[in-house]
């Protein structure tokens, strides 16, 4: 079950409205607007806006849409004083209490009692309104008549008074006095979930617990225990989360939205392998398999990565058809670029995945040597895309690494501005061509770019630790390098890329131990080549000499071609 703060104003005011201007076109047109007087008659008077219904409730829905609340309520109200249907005098007092207006919520609530006594939804308003009060008692025992209603109405709507509620404290505690296991003890499971989950939104994660406990007791069915392990994994008790999932798989082995969060669990704690075993075993849709993808190429693990390869090869020619974009990936990640090449020429222009197939087919045949043929591609698709920005600025960015990969890198920079003269002070553009240049001996157009983007993201974390790391690295603004690298650490602590930055800040600035101390953290997350070729430049400088080539070694077997390694080696003269 989930609850709506909103109650749905929009799609009922233009259900309201259509049906009015429905209604107005079989009017008699005398009545709606003036005529010209036949010899011998009166003319007959328009009726004035602030009397015309129709024109009420376009213009409410009209506010609406233009996000004004306010003026959208006064109209609206207007339009229930006017109308003798009670949904317009519920839909006026729903608005009225969206635009926070408590006055003439009131207004037209009393006017939907006039014409409908004893609406359930009055009662919902009537705790909606005590609340923004602050009259919690008076909302208290709105609210526990609400409850009372039957097919369990009265527990939605206590979940939007309260979802909606600005005290959430207040609106926890009314939750506690009112959802108790003795008051649900006739409620279908999905309600004890519900109010549990309620529960955790208003931030009363011990009584979400509590409550999903005694569901658990109650009904041992898998939506309870997959809701128990959810509340597990945010406790951070994994044990507990692994228990419960695996019995609300057992309950349930076909609920591949349980088998995906499970799965989500694991890769989260790293075991890939686990994941996509899991998600293997029952039955398959889109998700499951592009999950699957997903966590067997973080596990590089060739096996499963074939096994699943297979496994959508012997799919139906249709299924293939409609997988060929995965299958490529696949294909790739097998190391079998021809296949993948084929592959990726099959996706339809249709599917959702033909830009990124064509981006891989360009890269792929500049693999080939067809280099002229890979960057025609790349001017093609920003032909085709060019009212896309998100695919425009993709394109761009394609056509740039082409020519990187060449090392035409001034060549690369006058695609990034080229793109940029289309789509000015991208940020993404802004961000690849600064990270380029400062990659290719360019830190001041690096710096320009980087403090461009700070000045239209001034919390770009990315940004703010790269524009660090490029003074750091140009051994420049020391302070101010350091400044920026802190500011990113203490948001991303965990965060290798940061952590790198850090350590390299240090070791700029002379703190050879802080510096050694920072590095082996980030290589222990990742033992990338650059993170590698700083800590062993640091190792080697304090004289460490054998441990740093055991370190320059180990990531020389893994990228041998690594910029940042080759160079450190190189001045290092390992």
């Amino acid at each position: 079950m989930k609850f709506r703060a909103d109650r749905g104003v929009t799609a009922t005011g233009i259900v309201l409205a259509t049906a009015l201007l429905l209604s107005a076109c079989t009017a008699t047109p005398a009545r709606r607007v003036a005529t010209a007087a036949q010899p011998g008659q009166a003319a007959v008077a328009p009726t004035p806006l602030e009397q015309d219904l129709l024109a009420q409730m376009l213009a409410g829905e009209f506010a609406l849409g233009q996000a004004d609340l306010a003026s959208s309520a006064q109209s609206y109200s207007r339009a229930a004083s006017l109308s003798k249907d009670p949904q317009v005098a519920a839909h006026a007092t729903r608005v009225a209490l969206a635009a926070k207006d408590w006055n003439l919520a009131r207004e037209s609530l009393a006017r939907w009692r006039a014409l409908k006594p004893d609406d359930p939804g009055q009662t919902q308003v009537e705790a909606s309104l005590a609340l923004s009060d602050g009259n919690v008692e008076q909302g208290y025992q709105s609210l526990a008549r609400l409850i009372t209603l039957p097919d369990q109405q009265g527990w939605r709507l206590l979940g939007q008074v309260l979802l909606g509620a600005a005290d959430k404290s207040n609106a926890a505690i009314l939750l506690r006095r009112l959802a108790t296991p003795l008051s649900l003890v006739k409620a279908p499971e999905e309600i004890w979930i519900a109010m549990s989950q309620l529960a955790f939104k208003l931030e009363d994660k011990p009584y979400s617990r509590e409550l999903a406990d005694a569901a658990l007791k109650k009904f041992t069915s898998a939506p309870t225990y997959g809701w128990s392990a959810q509340l597990a994994v945010d406790e951070g008790d994994k044990t507990r989360a692994g228990r419960d999932y695996q019995l609300a798989i057992q309950r349930a082995p076909k609920d591949i939205r349980l088998r995906a969060a499970y799965a989500l669990m694991l890769g989260q704690q790293g075991d890939n392998r686990a994941a996509a075993k899991l998600l293997a075993d029952g039955p398959q849709d889109d998700y499951s398999y592009a999950a699957r993808a997903a966590y067997v190429a973080r596990a590089n693990d060739k096996s499963l990565i074939q096994s699943l390869y297979d496994e959508l090869k012997a799919r139906p020619s249709d299924e293939r058809a409609a997988r060929a974009h995965l299958l490529g990936q696949l294909a790739e990640m097998l190391e079998q670029k021809a296949v993948a090449l084929s592959w990726y020429e099959q996706v339809s222009t249709d599917d959702e995945d033909w830009f990124a197939s064509q981006v891989r087919i360009a890269v792929l045949v500049d693999d080939q040597g067809r280099h002229d043929q890979a960057l025609s591609l790349a001017h093609e698709l920003q032909q085709r895309v060019g009212d896309q920005p998100a695919a425009l600025g993709d394109a761009f960015l394609l056509e740039a690494e082409l020519l990187a990969k060449r090392d035409q890198h001034e060549a690369a920079q006058s695609v990034y501005t080229r793109a940029l003269k289309q789509m000015p002070d991208d940020t993404r553009l802004l961000y690849a061509r600064a990270l380029h240049a400062a990659a290719n001996g360019m830190p001041d157009r690096a710096e320009t770019d980087l403090r461009r983007v700070l000045e239209l993201k001034p919390d770009d974390l990315d940004a703010t630790n790269a524009l660090g790391y490029t003074l750091a690295d140009a051994n420049r603004k020391l302070d101010e390098a350091l400044n920026l690298i802190e500011r990113a650490l203490k948001a991303r602590p965990e965060d290798a890329a940061v952590v790198d930055s850090y350590g390299w800040v240090l070791y700029r600035r002379g703190d050879l131990a802080g510096a050694e101390k920072a590095l082996r953290r980030a290589f222990e997350k990742q033992s990338d080549g650059e993170i590698a070729s700083h800590l062993g430049e640091v190792l080697w400088m304090q004289g460490k000499h054998a441990e740093a080539r055991t370190i320059f070694e180990q990531a020389r077997k893994k990228d041998a071609k690594n910029k940042a390694l080759v160079e450190a080696m190189r001045r290092l003269g390992v």
